[in-house]
């Protein structure tokens, strides 16, 4: 089976090109499951009930979150859909999921688990010691299982694909919006990459005015972000999946334009 992974949408720049690009790719790649990391995707930071449902309408299956997941109030009513998941290694009694199983176009049941991690991020519970938790009982249904690891540090995310090397079929990095270039299937059947790349606007930085970040730079005083605007990227990755065994058979990147 193939699985499509939409790097992070990032406003109303990454859902247009979103619209535009992925009914296409999902009959190019015979995709039979989409999932999107959507907390950027409501004016760069968050996302609502309105938003999430022109997600969904689109192609995508899942949604999951990361940092900055609860930047708004109406979050609260996205949250009670099983397909948006915050990250799992958020308190028990935070409001959402972090994990999911679904049922994939071809039939086949596909988990999908949301983790972030803990170097220059909010604090939140181990995203390695949730893994080990939760992977074995989502093992249970299905042994198609992909994780997005939402987290700032390069280290931390291999350090995760290694950890569960051989026991999910993928781990995806999610947050910086720069892709990288580190493809690969380790040597157990998971495909790995550290960073799925950004869906937004491209002549920016990470999606967010140029002028904005430079005068941070330049200056050390705090100058509030602007959402960049112009042409946009349609970034991720296609990961393709032994229905059988749950290894991973390849995984390729993309980056489109509009």
């Amino acid at each position: 089976m193939k699985i499509i992974f939409i790097g992070d949408i990032v406003g109303s720049g990454g859902r247009d090109i979103v619209k535009q690009m992925l009914p296409d790719l999902i009959k190019s790649e015979s995709a039979d499951f989409v999932v999107a990391n959507g907390e950027n995707a409501a004016q760069g930071k968050g996302i609502t009930p309105r938003v999430a449902k022109e997600i969904f309408e689109v192609g995508v299956n899942v949604i999951t979150l990361g940092n900055h997941t609860f930047a708004r109030s109406e979050v609260i009513d996205v949250l009670g859909d099983a397909a948006v998941l915050r990250p799992a290694n958020y308190p028990a009694s935070v409001q959402g999921k972090g994990h999911g199983v679904y049922e994939s176009a071809n039939g086949k049941k596909i988990a999908v688990l949301n983790l972030m991690g803990r170097v220059y991020m909010p604090v939140t519970d181990c995203p390695f010691g949730v893994a080990e938790k939760m992977v074995p009982e989502l093992l249970k249904e299905t042994n198609i299982i992909l994780v997005d690891m939402h987290a700032e540090a390069t280290s931390e995310k291999i350090a995760l694909g290694l950890y569960l090397e051989g026991k999910v079929s993928a781990v995806i990095g999610t947050h910086t919006h720069v892709t990288t270039a580190d493809e690969q299937i380790l040597k157990n059947g998971t495909a790995y990459i550290t960073d799925a790349g950004m869906t937004g606007p491209r002549d920016g930085i990470i999606g967010t005015s140029a002028d904005a970040v430079i005068n941070r730079f330049l200056t050390g005083v705090y100058t509030p972000f602007k959402l960049a605007f112009g042409k946009n990227v349609f970034q991720g990755c296609v990961v393709e999946v032994d229905g059988e065994t749950g290894k991973a058979l390849s995984i390729k990147r993309f980056s489109l334009s509009d």
